[in-house]
């Protein structure tokens, strides 16, 4: 008998998460539904799935920076996004983070199978609806390009999407497990490096640079 592969998903959204599972079911083992960047990344390390498929738009860490934090622990990890986002700027970002699939919600239903597949395979997947240039330079994108932004930690990155998504202090602060302390102290020196006057400042660059959508 085949071993089947092991999928884990993550998307914020219950309906698309049953219909992902639906597609994908018949072919492959679903080990878990994820619906925020922070319990996927507790989930894909505990799990060690052969694939995980994911939404650039997660509560509490975005896709990508979850991605990212994925890649730079389990570098053998593989990463399939889908997503609403048919943007080139998002395309990038997502091969930048270690993405080797991307995938259009509104193309899931003829196309997911086949990108998992590919996935799997260790080949490169994008929706057809890019153009060429916008491809290969997702494709560039996979040798060496990082994101053009201002420099932050990772932690400081987890907090400016909270503070973006409307998070206080202390609601940061409990759901990071840290002192309202430590949360000022990382919402200061965030402010400061970006050249913040106020949240909607902060919001804006979060937005810009693909942290939170809009």
């Amino acid at each position: 008998m085949v071993k089947r592969s092991r999928v884990l998903l993550a998307d914020d959204h219950a309906l698309i998460l049953a219909g992902i599972r639906g597609l994908l079911e018949p072919q492959f083992d679903i080990v878990e539904q994820i619906r925020d960047g922070r319990s996927l990344i507790e989930a894909a390390l505990r799990l060690r799935p052969d694939l995980i498929v994911l939404d650039i738009s997660l509560p509490l860490l975005n896709g990508i920076d979850a991605a990212r934090q994925l890649k730079q622990v389990w570098p053998e990890v593989k990463i399939l996004f889908l997503t609403m986002h048919a943007s080139p700027l998002y395309l990038r970002e997502a091969m930048d983070a270690g993405g080797m699939g991307y995938v259009l919600k509104t193309s899931a239903f003829e196309e997911l199978r086949t990108a998992v597949q590919k996935v799997l395979a260790g080949q490169i997947y994008l929706t057809p609806s890019f153009d060429r240039e916008v491809s290969e330079t997702a494709h560039s994108s996979m040798r060496g390009r990082r994101r053009p932004s201002v420099r932050l930690t990772q932690r400081q990155i987890e907090v400016l999407q909270m503070i973006a998504e409307g998070c206080g202090n202390k609601e940061i602060a409990d759901r990071l497990q840290v002192s309202v302390k430590t949360v000022e102290f990382h919402r200061g020196r965030i402010m400061a490096r970006l050249g913040a006057h106020n949240v909607a400042d902060v919001i804006r660059y979060a937005v810009q640079a693909g942290i939170v959508s809009v």
